[in-house]
């Protein structure tokens, strides 16, 4: 598994922007290399399921996005340092949740939390109205 720390959340008013960051611990990658892991945020309100939110490829050539932050949200890698981020802008009331960072190995664009076995702890957004 890959240890996973989430950072970067926070209160912000509508319309703002926050960027997350998700560091990934250097002694997990022994045998496959960061690359080899596909990353994505997931999100999860009070009271709701846990959503997909986005999600890099390996290489970071390619991405995949929720349809509710298509256009205002950005997943990138930088895998030389083992982070992942997420750019949110035009923040909404609707994206307050604890946002979770995940990998996965040797997988594809995926929007499914199940096949994603490493997790972090979360870190909470509040947009306020």
């Amino acid at each position: 598994q890959v240890q996973l720390v989430e950072s970067g959340g926070g209160l912000v008013q509508a319309g703002g922007s926050l960027r997350l960051s998700c560091a990934a611990s250097a002694r997990t990658f022994v045998t496959y290399a960061m690359a080899s892991y596909t990353m994505a945020w997931f999100r999860q309100a009070p009271g709701a399921e846990r959503e997909f939110v986005a999600a890099v490829s390996g290489n970071g050539g390619s991405a995949s996005y929720a349809d509710s932050v298509k256009g205002r949200f950005t997943i990138s890698r930088d895998n030389a340092k083992k982070t992942v981020y997420l750019q949110m802008n035009s923040l909404k009331p609707e994206d307050t949740a604890v946002y979770y960072c995940a990998a996965g190995l040797g997988m594809g664009l995926t929007t499914n939390s199940r096949l994603f076995n490493s997790w972090g702890q979360g870190t909470q957004v509040t947009v306020s109205s």
